[in-house]
């Protein structure tokens, strides 16, 4: 059994693979936990009898060289062009996009889904999965010369979780939740929970067991920061990527060039191996205009088309990637605030909706049904609850109930971020809610605006990315307290039930114990979830290697252009 952990002999991945030989676990589930808990992931694939989803070079979480990739050129991408301040409080995809290449993670989760070592060469977990052990990489430069330490790495985490700078998502993950306590009305780190114990080992002593680690590590607030950051990244951007943020104008366009010379002028390498584009360059386009940039031949790729787009995306020469996601739009109500304050009221406007229905109309090929509790069909934990029916004769006597038997008139806050497909929905959520009498107003919000005030919305439709596990979106969103939680839901026994879920492996196990938190969601009736969807980029032909992510990540080390 050493063979199959590459001798780390992790009882976790020893349970997984025993799971994986009885059925309890599909060999790609395997591959993901194996590859969580520290075994490289060609040896998880061979050890699960699958092919490897990409070519691999040891000990990179990259793809291996193209033998006929060329070097050079200029990427051009349609993409929305946002501010670039502190990654430490990003919170879209963009954002991240653009500090992608300059700014590096410890962990990358890659296409497949698997996680690899990336600032990090490896990890390994304690049994009970609490402490985390990561051995940073050697030799690994930082655009300023220095070269990266467990220090730096310690001390950006710790500047991430400091409750004066904000936080943000952060602290909604479960790794960074479990460093944290309540001390003089803020969650504040606890000592000893991050300590770089050599100039090349990080520990991370948690409070609770947490799987996730490593993926939490990939999301786009956790980059790593050098020691002498001060936002705006933009005007002093110091990474260890391959490219630089050399112009920035938000609304307009973003330039990143590669990087060849540190600051002082001394020769720059970049650890991560060839990357052979010159620049990339993203143009600003809201996604309705990307699909109309590529095929004038303003950009090389999209961010993203609609599946409104897409007869128009096959007549045009180029490449159409697709992914299977848990992107989402979550119509959620905010319990604090009147009227949904009122349970009844929050149970009236979900039992008037048909979720499949409102589906199909915006995406009638791919994605899956929402049942108002954010955990998707596509999620490995998740839990199939029977089918949510639409009733407005019962929704209008809940009204009644609620103290409005005339009707209740309500707003919801729209952006169109991923499209026009947002305002079709809620559109489509007025018209199945006024037999129940309910009177819905859209108010449409530019993007910038919606951002800046979606936490303090009463009733919001908010988009909500891709996450490998479902109990990390509801970790992000839902437990108490947390700065993502928008719905202000908070339930010490949802925490604990949340808290059992992530600490099981055994995923037939873990699907049960998810029931019971999909129902307390449902059953608190704080959202109209209609839709986890799918997600298109095209590329033109000559672009090679591009990668279609289901978080709409973009990672172009290994992209040429022919």
């Amino acid at each position: 059994m050493r063979d199959v952990t590459n001798g780390l002999s992790h009882p976790k991945v020893i349970e997984a693979h025993e799971f994986m030989r009885d059925g309890r676990l599909s060999r790609r589930e395997f591959v993901r936990i194996a590859a969580l808990l520290g075994v490289a992931a060609p040896l998880a694939y061979r050890v699960a009898g699958l092919e490897p989803a990409f070519a691999q070079v040891a000990n990179s979480p990259f793809p291996a060289d193209d033998a006929k990739a060329k070097k050079g050129g200029i990427l051009r991408v349609a993409m929305q062009v946002q501010e670039v301040i502190d990654p430490a409080t990003f919170q879209w995809v963009e954002m991240g996009n653009q500090a992608r290449h300059t700014l590096e993670y410890l962990a990358m989760t890659g296409p497949d889904n698997i996680t690899r070592p990336m600032l990090a060469e490896s990890w390994e977990a304690s049994s009970d999965l609490k402490t985390w052990t990561f051995r940073i990489r050697k030799n690994v430069m930082w655009h300023n010369g220095d070269m990266l330490t467990a220090e730096h790495v310690r001390a950006s985490f710790a500047r991430a979780l400091d409750p004066d700078i904000g936080a943000g998502g952060v602290v909604g993950l479960s790794t960074f939740a479990a460093m944290l306590r309540e001390e003089g009305g803020k969650r504040v780190l606890i000592p000893g929970a991050l300590e770089a114990t050599d100039e090349h080992t990080l520990v991370m002593r948690l409070q609770k067991p947490v799987l996730s680690v490593p993926e939490d590590c990939y999301n786009y607030p956790t980059a790593i920061v050098h020691p002498s950051f001060e936002p705006p990244l933009a005007s002093r951007p110091i990474g260890t990527g391959p490219f630089t943020i050399s112009e920035l104008e938000v609304g307009d366009k973003c330039v990143l060039k590669r990087v060849t010379r540190t600051t002082d002028g001394a020769p720059f390498t970049y650890w991560g191996g060839e990357v052979y584009l010159d620049e990339i360059h993203y143009y600003n386009y809201d996604e309705d205009d990307q699909l109309t940039a590529l095929a004038s031949g303003d950009v090389d790729a999209v961010y993203e088309l609609s599946s409104e787009q897409m007869d128009l995306a096959k007549a045009l020469p180029g490449r159409i990637l697709a992914a299977k996601t848990a992107q989402t739009l979550v119509c959620r109500m905010q319990i604090s605030q009147a009227p949904f304050d009122n349970p009844k009221v929050r149970a009236a406007v979900t039992l008037s909706c048909d979720n499949p229905t409102l589906k199909k109309l915006v995406y009638p090929d791919g994605g899956s049904v929402g049942e108002n509790h954010h955990v998707a069909e596509i999620h490995p934990e998740y839990f199939k609850l029977p089918p949510l029916r639409r009733d407005p004769a019962g929704a209008k006597a809940l009204l009644a109930e609620a103290g409005y038997p005339d009707g209740i008139d309500l707003t919801i806050h729209v952006s169109e971020t991923d499209g026009l497909w947002h305002r079709t929905l809620c559109e489509a959520m007025r018209d199945q809610m006024a037999p129940a009498g309910i009177r819905l107003k859209i108010q449409m919000m530019p993007g910038e605006v919606f951002w800046r005030e979606w936490t303090k919305l009463p009733f919001a439709a908010v988009a909500w990315t891709h996450r490998p596990l479902g109990t990390m979106c509801l970790s992000l969103g839902y437990r108490s307290g947390v700065p993502w939680n928008d719905t202000h839901y908070a339930s010490a026994e949802f925490d604990a039930a949340l808290d059992s879920a992530e600490a099981t492996l055994d995923v037939v196990e873990r699907r049960a114990k998810m029931e019971v938190v999909e129902r307390m969601l449902q059953e608190a009736n704080l959202m109209v979830q209609p839709v986890f969807r799918p997600v298109y980029a095209m590329t033109t032909e000559n672009v090679n290697g591009y990668p279609a992510h289901p978080t709409q990540y973009h990672q172009f080390n290994k992209v040429w252009l022919s």
